[in-house]
């Protein structure tokens, strides 16, 4: 019976463990000096924890197609913003003004979104200061 109670106890240990290592630091993976600004079409919006993913296809400057991904804030902080769930779906024209990511892959942290409406709603994940120094 004790190990069967251990066994239970390691195994909610673990689920308890797992997303908080999975979550990261912002200075960690983006670079608050590298502002990016996308305007693309939605091809997919992940809304999930700890942070929702909106990926876009966006043409740069040569006209060709590239895939972005692109995390926002928690879905909770996103619908005190503003946002629904439904507010983003694929074919929706967007422009994210967000931060590049260290690895130089085409991901950013959005800080807003303008939606489909034309209404700009603060996208980032709260704490984060990226003013101007």
């Amino acid at each position: 019976m004790k190990m069967k109670l251990f066994a239970i106890g390691v195994s909610l240990l673990a689920a308890w463990a797992l997303p908080v290592l999975a979550h990261h630091s912002f200075s960690a993976e983006f670079d608050s000096n590298k502002p990016v600004k996308l305007v693309g079409t939605v091809t997919k919006v992940d809304w999930m924890n700890p942070h929702i993913w909106i990926y876009l296809d966006v043409k740069d400057n040569q006209g060709n197609l590239e895939h972005w991904q692109c995390e926002g804030g928690p879905p909770n902080t996103l619908m005190r913003n503003g946002w629904t769930k439904n507010a983003l779906k694929s074919g929706d024209a967007v422009t994210i003004e967000g931060l590049l990511a260290k690895d130089a892959s085409k991901t950013c942290n959005s800080r807003t979104v303008k939606l489909p409406d034309g209404r700009s709603v603060f996208a980032g994940t709260p704490g984060v200061d990226t003013s101007e120094k």
